[in-house]
């Protein structure tokens, strides 16, 4: 099997003004990465506060010719399907066919208490994400849908416009737990895999999650689960990027500074999630991480978008000719 070609997105984690948003693109297209990338949130929470996610797609594919568009996430409760996929065919359309349309299924418990949305169990959640994931396929097809399931039920709608990727815009769906991982695996054309689930509404950030070991076996669920499709699947992770001309010692801040226990230099320096070291040094990782785990698709803070950059050209420059480019058919 050929591995697929490196991918880079960058998740924009800064922008609060056009100007600023604007000039984060068009540096990501010039610098080659693949996606601009952005989260769906109410609140600051964990991360910085964010433009909401639709204007700010339209506007960077109004301003960019290349670089793809996408949502790392969409929560799925804070839009009915048909709602969605009517935004989702608009932005896929007046892009030229660049949108990715990632879901999951809502996690940030503080978010939906200030909005005064129910924030209901896991269970719940994945149920209904899973709906929607059916309604959205519908809805993107050229006949009219119909649906009746316990969450959603739509009668006869032929939604407009259709999206120009057909026969649908690559969905990405961000997964940590089995049963997210194996919903994604039968469903999903990309797959970010989370350190960890997020059941409870709360990042916790457990480092035995992040061990290879540990992505190991969430491969091997995606693998078993996904059966003939794995080799469709594009696996995707984010990067906490770290340059630094020692790694033992970076490694050893990293334990410190994240309170981690039991854990050793060399398991942080093996983690999926970090990317340690010279640009030399992070470019062998990563095609290490492919050849292991089949990860190609890598996404970084805007933070991190200069610094980063040289090994997206090593990477995307060097990619040898047995690799395979994900087809997104327009």
């Amino acid at each position: 099997m050929a591995q697929r070609r490196f991918r880079f997105g960058i998740i924009d984690e800064s922008s609060q003004t056009r100007e600023h948003l604007i000039q984060n693109a068009q540096q990501a297209e010039r610098l080659g990465y693949s996606t601009f990338l952005i989260r769906d949130h109410f609140i600051q929470g964990d991360f910085l506060h964010q433009l909401a996610p639709i204007a700010t797609l339209a506007t960077v594919a109004a301003v960019t010719s290349t670089l793809r568009i996408g949502t790392l996430v969409f929560d799925n409760d804070y839009r009915h399907p048909a709602l969605l996929a009517k935004e989702a065919a608009t932005l896929d359309l007046l892009s030229g066919g660049r949108l990715e349309l990632g879901l999951g299924a809502g996690w940030l418990q503080e978010e939906y208490e200030q909005t005064g949305i129910p924030f209901e169990s896991p269970g719940t959640r994945i149920e209904r994400m899973q709906e929607s994931i059916q309604v959205l396929k519908g809805l993107f097809a050229a006949s009219p849908f119909s649906f009746q399931g316990k969450h959603y039920q739509i009668t006869n709608l032929d939604s407009f416009p259709k999206p120009v990727q057909q026969p649908h815009p690559p969905l990405l769906i961000g997964a940590g737990g089995k049963r997210m991982l194996t919903i994604a695996a039968q469903e999903a054309d990309i797959i970010g895999i989370l350190a960890s689930a997020i059941p409870n509404g709360v990042i916790e950030d457990i480092p035995t999650d992040r061990l290879a070991s540990s992505v190991a076996q969430k491969v091997a669920l995606i693998r078993q689960a996904a059966g003939e499709r794995f080799d469709q699947i594009e696996l995707s992770m984010v990067l906490n990027i770290v340059p630094a001309s020692h790694q033992q010692h970076v490694a050893e801040k990293v334990i410190v500074e994240q309170g981690w226990k039991g854990i050793g230099v060399e398991q942080v320096l093996e983690m999926p999630s970090y990317a340690i070291g010279s640009v030399e040094q992070m470019a062998e990782k990563l095609v290490l991480l492919r050849e292991r785990f089949a990860l190609s698709y890598f996404v970084i803070s805007d933070a991190s978008i200069e610094a980063f950059a040289p090994v997206v050209a090593a990477l995307t420059r060097d990619d040898s000719p047995n690799t395979t480019t994900p087809l997104y058919s327009i």
